[in-house]
């Protein structure tokens, strides 16, 4: 039985890989760095330390990864001041299964990204737990920030579900011995092998509903 659900943030609640990609090879252009059109694909589940030495080493940025980190936040969170790309039905769903069972959210964005957008867009409230991958030892398809999300919301992980939209984040969430929903991102899609994983493939937001969640309903 289901006792809790735990969204994933980027490309589930809001529309925002390409703009990590526009910010990221904005930076590495900028100083230098050797971009290449696979690094997006490589950095998606990392942790901002794990990402941020990527950049350092496999992109070729001088800075530390540290403040190259805190420079991709800092255009980041302007951006998303100016305009929050939520997710259409975004709202309407997380309303919905909080109506139902506590909400947990478990992010590979840094932890002032998902304060910034879970208070921009109004929903923080209706999160008990938010975790970022920066606060456990490992990132996607590690299980850590989904097991670390379960602990905080006191709930077994096996009886919580996941929602994703990457391979790594579907992976994670697997590994974690989750119920996995997902919700492949239209531009970097997972995988057959990774949505193969999942428990349920959805088309939408829409079709996340309380009966597919609790698994009282056949795939849609």
């Amino acid at each position: 039985m289901i006792e809790a659900v735990v969204f994933d943030l980027d490309g589930v609640l809001i529309d925002s890989e390409h703009v990590w990609d526009e910010v990221r090879e904005e930076l590495a252009r900028e100083r230098g760095g050797r971009w290449h059109e696979n690094a997006q694909r490589d950095m998606m589940g990392m942790s901002s330390p794990e990402w941020s030495r990527y950049m350092h080493d496999v992109i070729g940025l001088p800075e530390p990864p540290e403040e190259i980190s805190a420079e991709v936040v800092r255009r980041l969170a302007q951006r998303y001041r100016e305009r929050l790309p939520l997710v259409p039905g975004a709202r309407q769903a997380v309303e919905r299964l909080a109506a139902r069972w506590p909400l947990g959210l478990a992010s590979s964005s840094n932890r002032e990204i998902i304060d910034l957008v879970l208070h921009e867009s109004g929903l923080a409230p209706f999160f008990r737990a938010t975790v970022s991958s920066e606060e456990v030892a490992r990132g996607k398809p590690a299980p850590d920030v989904y097991l670390e999300t379960a602990r905080r919301l006191g709930v077994e992980a096996k009886r919580c579900a996941a929602v994703e939209d990457s391979a790594n984040g579907i992976l994670s969430a697997r590994a974690a011995g989750m119920r996995v929903l997902a919700l492949p991102n239209p531009r970097y899609p997972p995988g057959e092998q990774a949505l193969s994983r999942a428990d349920v493939v959805l088309p939408s937001l829409d079709a996340l509903t309380v009966a597919v969640v609790a698994g009282e309903s056949g795939r849609p």
